[in-house]
């Protein structure tokens, strides 16, 4: 049997191929450059020639001295409370102070717009007069009941009308009808401004030049100064007739002696007083609505919130208030009721 032997010249080709190939795999190898990561700055730095012949990586190792001499930025020191950022709670409040000052600057120098101011007071007071009557001719009718029973125990017939008269002008008349404009007026007020704001038509009343505290603000802040003294002597008055009628009707004490005994004990002051307080209370409500709806994020979600927190908000300042008030306008003993 013949074997044929493969020649020189055959294998030459096939071998001279195999070898350049390994030649360019062994350069490849050494020109590889190993990729070093330093795991406390997060940088990355190139290595070269970290490759063996045979594949393996060559053992290098790099201080942390050098490392951090070329990683080291010039950096400063952040600027103090850079990353802080105020609660909600307080930019708003502070919104509606500088809300406060830039509508008493406005009112001083007479940029009013006259035609709004005149469509908010229609709205703040004469459609608000129905539930304000009527909220106080019960709440009336409610206090007669606990007074007449007491005073009709004693034998304090005369001085019923005086007390009714008394707790009503300095505290229930302006409270309740501040309470019910709140409720009325200052949620429709936060809406309104809440729903602008975040559909960005106050944005686009600034791109035409009008000033939203000017067109929108000022109005409904003086509207509801205006009004709400009317409203608590309207209130006041229907509060004392409903008094004055059911003690009459059911417990049989005249009105002409309840109506005499508030005579005797109402004093000017006691009138001025209410209508100051219903002043305070309004500018209370409008501002902080307004305030609360100029400043809403987020929506439909953010325009209920802001009407609630408004509303919410303007009943705790309406009761600040009036603890304020009543410590400053009736300090001392009184003597209201010495001559019933």
């Amino acid at each position: 049997m013949k074997f044929g032997n493969t020649s020189q010249t055959q294998l030459s080709p096939r071998h001279k191929l195999v070898r350049r190939v390994d030649n360019d795999q062994s350069w490849v190898d050494n020109n590889r450059t190993k990729v070093f990561l330093n795991s406390n700055k997060n940088r990355v730095f190139p290595i070269p020639n970290a490759m063996t012949n045979d594949g393996h990586a060559l053992p290098i190792s790099a201080s942390e001295d050098s490392v951090a001499i070329n990683d080291t930025p010039n950096q400063e020191p952040p600027p103090l409370f850079s990353k802080w950022t105020p609660p909600k709670y307080l930019w708003r409040g502070l919104s509606v102070f500088v809300l406060t000052g830039q509508v008493i600057v406005r009112v001083l120098n007479r940029k009013v717009h006259w035609k709004n101011t005149l469509q908010q007071l229609e709205r703040v007071g004469p459609k608000s007069v129905g539930v304000c009557l009527l909220t106080s001719a019960f709440v009336g009718m409610a206090f007669t009941i606990q007074f007449v029973r007491e005073f009709t125990r004693l034998g304090l017939n005369r001085a019923v009308g005086g007390v009714l008269a008394l707790a009503f002008v300095r505290e229930l008349s302006p409270v309740i009808t501040s309470i019910i404009v709140a409720g009325r007026i200052g949620s429709a007020f936060a809406a309104e401004l809440g729903t602008m704001q975040v559909s960005e038509q106050i944005d686009t009343l600034r791109v035409l030049g009008t000033d939203p505290v000017d067109y929108l603000v000022t109005p409904r802040v003086i509207a509801s100064c205006l009004a709400l003294p009317f409203l608590t002597l309207i209130c006041f008055t229907v509060g004392m007739a409903s008094s004055a009628l059911l003690a009459d009707g059911v417990y049989g004490i005249s009105i002409n002696i309840i109506l005499d005994s508030a005579q005797r004990a109402l004093r000017p002051w006691d009138i001025i007083s209410a209508m100051l307080k219903s002043q305070v209370f309004g500018l209370i409500i409008s501002v902080v609505s307004c305030g609360w709806g100029v400043t809403t994020l987020g929506g439909a979600k953010g325009v209920g919130e802001s009407t609630t927190s408004a509303v919410v908000l303007s009943l705790v300042g309406i009761f600040i208030a009036d603890f304020v008030l009543s410590y400053c306008f009736f300090q001392g003993a009184g003597d209201s009721l010495k001559n019933l």
